[in-house]
């Protein structure tokens, strides 16, 4: 067993998520295709392996359990796929559309969803104030995004009536919240413990303010 498969096992049970031995392949097949890439195109400023596993693949993972009363969600300013590919993976039941305005990182998702052959993700290269879905969303994710009021003020057009947003940050951000002046409520919070990572982890689940 490698060390990241060591360090990304470890991680998931110290987070309390199951994860198949095909979705271990799975996701460890996607840290290789990322670093093979992350070569050429500078898709992430984290370079060591180790801290992808942590600061990547564990961080992401740990929204996994947020994700289960969604079917349709979207993961904007994806990047190379963070943490949109991950939850893809360990949840092929669901349809995730990945959202970014960068051709170089959305060139590297086509080529992760063919490699991994992740049918249920549909990659899109837009701004997101541009783009109009088919559908609306069930949920809208956002990994270091935007800040709160921009992530719902240019996302909101996306979401169903029924839907949330779903926000990953670092401290918690209270200047944020306050920013939000009545149009969205956080209405619940979840600190995140990361494997391997220091610093604080939040994840704020949003509404809009029923008046």
């Amino acid at each position: 067993m490698s060390t990241s498969e060591q360090q990304l096992r470890a991680g998931a049970e110290a987070l309390g998520i199951e994860v198949s031995d095909n979705e271990f392949t799975v996701l460890l097949n996607y840290l290789a295709l990322l670093q093979k890439w992350n070569k050429a195109y500078n898709l992430t400023a984290i370079r060591d392996e180790s801290g992808m596993v942590a600061l990547h693949l564990l961080d992401s993972l740990a929204v996994h359990p947020a994700v289960q009363d969604a079917d349709n969600i979207i993961d904007v300013g994806t990047g190379p796929g963070l943490p949109g590919i991950v939850l893809a993976i360990m949840n092929p039941q669901k349809r995730f559309t990945l959202l970014d305005s960068n051709g170089k990182k959305t060139r590297f998702l086509f080529q992760a969803k063919t490699s991994l052959s992740l049918e249920n993700v549909t990659i899109v290269n837009d701004r997101v104030e541009a783009y109009h879905p088919p559908e609306p969303f069930d949920m809208i994710v956002s990994r270091a995004f935007a800040s709160l009021a921009d992530m719902t003020g240019w996302c909101k057009h996306l979401r169903a009536d029924h839907g949330c947003f779903l926000a990953m940050k670092g401290q918690y951000p209270q200047q944020e919240i306050d920013d939000l002046k009545g149009q969205f409520e956080v209405t619940q919070v979840t600190e995140l413990r990361i494997p391997g990572v220091d610093g604080e982890r939040h994840l704020l689940r949003l509404l809009p303010v029923v008046s």
